[in-house]
């Protein structure tokens, strides 16, 4: 961050890492898991 950023409310915390599912995706896939999943580096960067 360049700001730090306070907050009221923390749901969770997660890695700083690329994360899929529950609606977050990657090219398209992975939204439709039922949990937050770290995706893992090999996926992402078979794609470049």
């Amino acid at each position: 961050r360049q700001v730090p950023v306070e907050i009221d409310y923390l749901g969770f915390s997660i890695p700083d890492e690329f994360v899929v599912g529950y609606g977050l995706d990657y090219a398209g896939h992975y939204r439709n898991l039922p949990d937050i999943c770290v995706l893992r580096r090999e996926v992402y960067e078979s794609r470049k």
